[in-house]
C-alpha cells in the first residue's frame, strides 16, 4: 500500500550506538490489516528539532501521505507533528500507557512500604512478597495470586491505597482490552473523568497526564488500534546486529547497517 493510508511511528527504538539515536518507522498495514513493520531512518537526538527537521527533509508530498502517528507520551514527539503532520491523527502507544500505570502502582507501593515500615521492601515484607502480582494483569493471576494479593492487602489499613492503585491501573488495561472499541472508548473517557480527582496522588497525577494527552489517547479506539507494536519488533531487529558487530564506534556506519537490517534501506 506504499505510505498511502500510512501509519508512522514517531519515537525512540532505544538503541544504545555511538550517539543517542531515535527512529522512525513505517507501519502501513497491507490489504489484510497485516502490519509490515519498516525502519525509515535513524537521527541524533531525542526532540521535537530532530523530528521536525527530518520531517522538513521528507518534503510535503511525504508529509500529506502520513494519515496516523503513534507516539510516545513525551511532548516533543507531540510538538512535532502538530507542527509538521497538522492533518494526521496523533496516537499515543498503548504499551506506553499501561506501561504509566504499572509505574503508578510501584511508585505507590514503595511509598506506603517506606510509610509503615520505614525501609524499603524486604523478604518477608507483604507488599514486597507482591511486587511481581502487582505488575501483572489481574486476567493472568491464580487463584493462589489472588489470594495472596488480598493478604497482603489486608495485612496494613495503608496497603488500600495500593490495591486502589493497581484497580486503576486494570482499568486502564481493561480499556485497550476490550473487543468493542465503542465500549473502549467509553471506559477510557471515564478514566479521564475520574484519575485526576483520586485522593491518591500518583494517579491523580496520571489522570492529569492522561487529560492533557486526551486526544491522542482516546484516537488509540477510532484508528483501528494504532500503535507502535511494529517498532518494538524493529527495536528487536537492530538490538540482535548491534549485538552482532559487537557494537559500533562510527555513528554512519551504524544507521547504515541498521537500515539494511531493518528494511528500509533498498540500494
Amino acid at each position: 500500500m506504499g505510505v498511502d493510508e500510512h501509519i508512522w511511528h514517531h519515537g525512540d527504538v532505544r538503541e544504545r550506538g555511538p550517539k543517542e539515536l531515535t527512529g522512525m518507522v513505517d507501519l502501513t498495514r497491507d490489504q489484510q490489516g497485516r502490519v509490515h513493520a519498516r525502519l525509515l531512518d535513524l537521527v541524533p537526538g531525542r526532540s521535537k528539532k530532530a523530528y521536525a527537521d527530518w520531517l522538513t527533509e521528507r518534503g510535503a508530498s511525504f508529509r500529506d501521505r502520513v494519515k496516523v502517528a503513534a507516539l510516545d507520551p513525551f511532548g516533543g514527539y507531540k510538538a512535532a507533528i502538530d507542527a509538521e503532520l497538522a492533518d494526521a491523527t496523533a496516537v499515543l502507544d498503548a504499551f506506553h500507557v499501561v506501561k504509566l500505570g504499572t509505574g503508578v502502582v510501584d511508585e505507590v507501593r514503595r511509598r506506603v512500604q517506606q510509610d509503615t515500615c520505614g525501609h524499603r521492601g524486604r523478604k518477608g515484607d507483604p507488599l514486597f512478597g507482591i511486587q511481581t502480582i502487582l505488575r501483572a494483569g489481574a486476567e493472568n493471576l491464580t487463584d493462589r495470586q489472588l489470594a495472596r494479593l488480598e493478604r497482603a492487602i489486608t495485612a496494613h489499613e495503608a496497603h488500600q491505597e495500593v490495591y486502589v492503585a493497581w484497580r486503576c491501573a486494570q482499568d486502564l488495561r481493561a480499556a485497550y482490552r476490550t473487543k468493542n472499541t465503542s465500549e473502549g472508548r467509553r471506559r477510557a473517557e471515564k478514566i479521564l473523568d475520574s484519575f485526576h480527582t483520586c485522593p491518591i496522588p500518583e494517579v491523580a497525577r496520571l489522570g492529569r497526564t492522561l487529560r492533557r494527552w486526551r486526544e491522542a489517547f482516546l484516537a488509540y479506539f477510532t484508528t483501528d488500534r494504532a500503535n507502535n507494536g511494529g517498532t518494538e519488533a524493529v527495536n528487536g531487529i537492530i538490538e540482535l546486529h548491534r549485538r552482532l558487530a559487537r557494537g559500533y564506534r562510527n555513528r554512519d556506519n551504524y544507521r547504515l547497517r541498521m537500515l539494511l537490517a531493518a528494511g528500509a534501506l533498498t540500494t
